[in-house]
Formats: C-alpha cells, structure tokens, sequence
C-alpha cells in the first residue's frame, strides 16, 4: 500500500469517525464568515475607461495609470462628489487605475452601494482627464513655449516683406523682375509649409485630447469576496482546519499501541486480551452527553474494531484470560485491578474479568488519576492487575501507574488489554464446531 493511499485512509477514517464534530466545526464556521459580513458591509465595484489616442509606450501607460490614482486627482474628485465624511484620504483606498491593451486606462470605483461606485468611477476618470489635459497644455519652460509663437510671427513678417520686395521689383515687363518675382514667391511658398508643418509637429498637438469612454455600468453585484463566498469560505476553512489539526495530532501523538509496549512500560508481562464488544454501555463511562453526540467517546486513530465472535468465544478467552492470572497468583487468591480514569474499554474490560472469575481470584476494581495516579494501600490483595486499552496512554503515563503501585506496596503482577470488537449474534446449534473422534479398534 502506498504513502498515498495511506493518507487518503486515514483522512476517510477522520470523516466516519469525526463527520459530527467536522460538521460543527463547519458551521460554526460558516456561521464565522456570516457575522465579518455583518461587520463589513457589501461592497461594489464598477470602472470608466478613458482612451489615450496616439502612440503611447508602455511605460507611458503606467505612468498614466499613476496618476490616474495620484492624490491630486482623487482629492479633486471627494471635492466634487462631497460625501459626507468621505475625504481624498478615504477615497485613495477606493480608487485603482489599470493600463490595458489599446491605450486605455481602466479606473476602477468602489463603494458601499453600486450608485456610489459608478459615480467615483466616473469622477476619477473626469477629473483625471482634466489634470492630464492641463499638464500637457503646461510647460515648465518658458522660452520652448514661446520660441514657436515667435517663429510663426517672424515668418508672417517675412511674407509681408517679401509681398513688398516683390511689388518694388516692378510690374514684370523685364526678365529680371519676372525672375525676382518667382524667386520671391517661392520663398513666400516655402515659408508657409515650414509654418503648417511647425503647427503639425508642435507639443500641442501631438497628441490628441483623452477621451471617456462612456460611463461607468452600474454594478449587479458584490464585490469579492461577497456574503456567501465569505460564509462557504469560513465554513471550509474551518473544516480543513479541524482534519490538519487531528493529523497533526496524530503524527505527535506518544501514545502506545502494541503489546510489547504496553508491557514493556508497566514491567510486567501480558496475560492475555478481553474482547469489549463496541457500544456496549459501559456503567461510570465517560462517553456519554456531549462526548456521545459528536463521536469523541471513540478513537479515530486506533484500527477500526476487528469482528469477534459470539458471546460464547468471548467468555471461552475471558475464562482463559482469568485461568493465566491464577498462575500468576500465589495465596490468598485476591488483585486489585487498576483500570485508568476515562479508558472506556479498559473499564468494560475489567468488569468483565469480574463477571468471568467468580470470586477466584477475588477483584477489587480501582479507577486512577493518570495525571497524577494514586493507588489504594495494600490490604488483602496479592498484587495488581493492570488492564489498558491500546493507544490511550502514553509510555510516561503507564510508568507512573507502575511508579503508583509500587508506592502502595503493590506488585503489578500482569497486564492485560481491552480490545474494541464487533459482537456477533448467538450462534445456532448446527453452527457449534463438531469434535471428531478418530480412532479405530484394533
């Protein structure tokens, strides 16, 4: 079996085992993203495209997104609307320029309702439009700005002189006064086109005008995240949560599982396994109330309970089980039985070895702290019993169980461990194993 396919296991044994505590969890999350909605009001967001006609580079279209959002144009445009208690400060967070393809600048509106970001929207792009307008008439040298001006005049006052050069050379009657004219008119000619193609080539008119195009639609919806985005997002959110939070409690767990362990940090050997067949109602058990509904009176992390015989097989290895604790006793025939506060199965597990002994050897039960484990003082008893569910304690925890013993002036003289099983119903007579005489007669 793969990494893999052993995490998706395991991640399906969280699901059956916790799906009521997930579920919860869940809602409450859910119910988590609902009330931010109620904190935050809903949002909507709308934008105008203005249109930048001419060739622009792209690093020119950034810098008009810019100050597209720059804080003169967004406080010209709070000025404008005069929100009541809306400044350009509060404005600047509302407000966001993107160049796109085809020389446009989206700038983009948002606001509590949609008739409010439609209106930003529309306002930033207007405003910013004006400013754009008036930097480009602007310049910050004089002398550029006037040399133009200048120039066309003087070429206006050549023309006329050469209009006059050209009435003094005479009506035209000589070939020299006829080649003067034509000299003359051609620079008069000449003169102008330089003037159109001066007006043409100007920083005035380089570029055209931007333009809005059009205003902004009013929004149909929320923006992101919107109410039910926020309630499935929390309720999601808490979900993954919930199953990283048992996985990582899982991978960190010191819990012991096996055999060899359990007794290993106890000191004593095992005697053996009572099958607790699962759901049984086990009196003084923890795992009822709250606990019961949501599921958290059974381990997800343990293996799943294997199938079991009937109530005969049980009572056949019980017997066995309490035939191994004979052996280990010497007289008087008397254990007290140490079972740990809130292990369910080891609780069953010990009534039922009460049940199976029938008073040989006598037993005493005795429920334990494992935080801090205090056993009662040796009486009559012969030693201790110890019995423990698998995966429930750590190695430090069934230590100080020994430790607590051995204060009392116990000896633990065996361990024995509860086993979570499916129970099976009686078995019918024809289904009895049938032992067979084999034999012959000489």
């Amino acid at each position: 079996m793969s990494d893999e396919t052993i995490r998706l296991a395991t991640v399906g044994r969280i699901l059956r085992r916790r799906g009521r505590l997930l579920a919860l969890l869940a809602v409450v999350g859910a119910l988590l993203g609902y009330g931010v909605c109620l904190v935050f009001p809903p949002r909507y967001t709308t934008s105008a495209s203005v249109l930048l006609p001419g060739a622009w580079e792209e690093r020119e279209l950034l810098t008009q997104a810019q100050i597209a959002t720059s804080s003169v144009v967004v406080d010209r445009a709070a000025a404008t609307l005069a929100w009541k208690g809306v400044d350009g400060a509060d404005l600047k967070g509302r407000v966001g320029a993107t160049a796109a393809d085809g020389n446009i600048v989206k700038i983009s509106g948002t606001a509590e309702t949609p008739r409010r970001a439609q209106q930003l929207a529309d306002q930033v792009a207007q405003q910013f439009v004006t400013f754009a307008a008036r930097v480009a008439g602007e310049n910050a040298d004089p002398e550029a700005a006037s040399g133009p001006e200048e120039l066309r005049q003087l070429v206006v006052q050549t023309g006329r002189r050469i209009t006059e050069l050209a009435d003094a050379a005479g009506t035209g009657q000589s070939v020299e006064s006829v080649q003067t004219r034509t000299e003359l008119t051609k620079l008069r000619t000449a003169l102008q086109e330089a003037v159109t193609e001066l007006n043409r080539v100007s920083p005035a008119g380089g570029k055209a005008a931007m333009v809005v195009m059009g205003p902004a639609p009013r929004p149909d919806g929320e923006a992101s995240p919107t109410r039910l985005q926020l309630t499935v997002g929390g309720g999601l959110l808490f979900f993954l949560f919930a199953v990283i939070g048992h996985l990582t409690a899982a991978r960190m767990s010191r819990r012991l599982r096996t055999e060899a362990e359990i007794a290993a940090a106890l000191g004593s050997p095992l005697l053996g396994t009572v099958d607790v067949p699962a759901g049984a109602r086990v009196p003084g058990s923890r795992g009822r109330g709250l606990r019961r509904l949501l599921g958290l009176d059974v381990r997800w992390d343990v293996p799943p309970p294997q199938p079991s015989g009937d109530e005969t097989d049980r009572r056949i290895r019980h017997r066995r089980v309490c035939a191994r604790v004979r052996e280990q006793l010497p007289f008087p025939r008397s254990l007290l039985v140490v079972v740990p506060e809130g292990d369910a199965a080891a609780l069953g597990a010990a009534g039922l070895l009460v049940t199976e002994s029938e008073g040989d050897p006598q037993l005493r039960v005795a429920e334990v702290l494992m935080d801090r484990p205090v056993v009662p003082d040796r009486d009559t008893e012969s030693g201790v019993l110890v019995v423990v569910g698998p995966g429930e304690w750590t190695a430090a925890e069934l230590a100080g169980v020994a430790e607590a013993c051995a204060d009392a002036g116990h000896t633990v003289v065996g361990v024995v461990l509860a086993a979570t099983v499916t129970a099976r119903t009686a078995r019918s007579a024809d289904r009895r194993p049938k032992v067979l005489a084999v034999g012959g007669t000489g």
